[in-house]
């Protein structure tokens, strides 16, 4: 078993910026990909960004690429989530994800079984 906490979500004035952090613990062993997806209100839930071991082989959602950065800690066993330039289509409850599968190239929610409870991130105009 994975255990995920996310932290870091908040309120921000579009243009700004937050760092989602997600605390990764259990059976880390068996992970091959950490993913951050976003659910918005009346929304299906999205891929974000997606970082696999060493930090190698990242894979971001296109309306992220060039704002958004992922990385990781692994002396903390944790997963970060920088967002710059934050515009208000960025507003959603962010959900930090582990999958124990091989990587398919395609982030997709179905391949990642553990989650966390999330972090809502509220982007204004």
């Amino acid at each position: 078993q994975v255990q995920l906490v996310e932290s870091g979500g908040g309120s921000v004035q579009a243009g700004g910026s937050l760092r989602l952090s997600c605390a990764v613990s259990g059976y880390t062993e068996s992970i091959y990909s950490l993913g951050w997806f976003r659910q918005a209100p009346g929304k299906e839930r999205e891929g974000v960004a997606r970082i696999g071991p060493g930090g190698f082989t990242n894979a971001y959602t296109d309306s992220v690429k060039g704002r958004f950065t992922i990385s990781q800690d692994n002396a903390k066993n944790t997963v970060y989530l920088q967002m710059n330039n934050l515009k208000p289509e960025d507003t959603a409850m962010y959900y930090c994800a582990a999958s124990n599968r091989p990587w398919s190239g395609v982030l997709r929610e179905q391949d990642f079984p553990y989650w966390g409870q999330g972090t809502q991130v509220t982007v204004s105009s």
